[in-house]
């Protein structure tokens, strides 16, 4: 990276490796879904992680938090949750006479939404306003999060009981969608054979902290996209609007989301500008949950459908 870089951001960026490191040493066998992890983190949106039960989501969510130095607080979605629950209440105090704003887990720097389809619409809907505007209105007044503040979400598939479905403008929220699997044969003799994960959680070190990744964050805005990337993003866009088989296709926020994300990617390769393989590399993560399929087509493999039919043009 060039010498211009802030020298906050260039010595979190000197962290970053051990940071990587860190999360793959506890989340073994997905180094790719840890680095698009990141790679969220970095372009300062929001992260769903959708999968079965018990492959290590919550897991992911813990360590980021850890590993990034961040305050975070963690909330059980279930049917009985309600709103005030995660924003917080006013609670009248006799003694001064006057009611007294007590905050809910939602502020802090990192919320993590376990099993976030499990709450009601109603309470899915309250982060919608923190997810896009870092705020929230209560009782008249706007109150504002924490600067880095970021939701991981944990989501069960759909067809579990008890399940309800996040509505389009809640998911397009989200800035990347990513499902870990089970682990290879490999991996999952380590997690047999290895320690307790919630054990080796409590002693993980921060490897950054909330100013560092402020600082990284405008460094990742600051990596620069050629025209020839912009057509090629452009060219993706369109076609998602013209496939055959997409009701609707994305958005220009979209657009704007795989960018983001694409310029984080570089910057974890070390890069102060956008491959087209950034774009590539980012796409499925950002854009599949976004996708709209007129059929029962697959949203990821309607994605990856997507880049092997839009070519990158010299």
């Amino acid at each position: 990276m060039p010498d211009a870089i802030a020298t906050p951001a260039n010595a979190s960026l000197a962290r970053l490796p051990k940071a990587l490191a860190q999360v793959n040493a506890l989340v073994l066998g997905k180094t790719h879904a840890v680095r698009l992890a990141f790679a969220c983190l970095l372009a300062g949106g929001h992260l769903l992680l959708e999968d079965i039960p018990g492959v290590g989501k919550t897991t992911l969510a813990h360590a980021l938090a850890h590993t990034c130095g961040l305050a975070y607080q963690r909330v059980q979605f279930t049917s009985d949750l309600t709103p005030t629950d995660i924003i917080g209440v006013g609670i009248y105090e006799r003694e001064h006479g006057q009611f007294r704003f007590h905050p809910g887990p939602l502020f802090t720097e990192l919320l993590l939404a376990d099993e976030i389809n499990r709450g009601t619409p109603k309470v899915q809907s309250a982060l919608l306003e923190a997810m896009a505007e870092s705020q929230v209105s209560v009782e008249g007044e706007t109150r504002a999060l924490p600067a880095v503040f970021t939701v991981i979400a944990t989501q069960n598939p759909l067809d579990l009981a008890g399940t309800h479905p996040l509505p389009d403008s809640q998911l397009d929220r989200f800035l990347m969608r990513l499902s870990l699997g089970y682990p290879d044969a490999g991996a999952e003799r380590a997690l047999l054979a290895g320690e307790d994960r919630r054990a080796l959680l409590r002693e993980l070190p921060a490897r950054l902290a909330a100013s560092g990744l402020r600082a990284l964050r405008q460094q990742a805005r600051a990596v620069n996209a050629s025209a020839a990337v912009l057509d090629y993003l452009q060219a993706l866009l369109a076609a998602t609007r013209d496939h055959a088989e997409i009701r609707v296709g994305l958005s220009p926020r979209a657009g704007l989301a795989v960018l983001a994300a694409a310029r984080a990617w570089a910057l974890l390769a070390g890069r102060d500008h956008v491959m087209p393989e950034d774009v590539q590399a980012v796409f499925a993560a950002v854009a599949a949950h976004r996708l709209q399929p007129l059929r029962n087509s697959s949203r990821e493999s309607l994605a990856a459908a997507l880049l092997a039919e839009v070519s990158v043009r010299a």
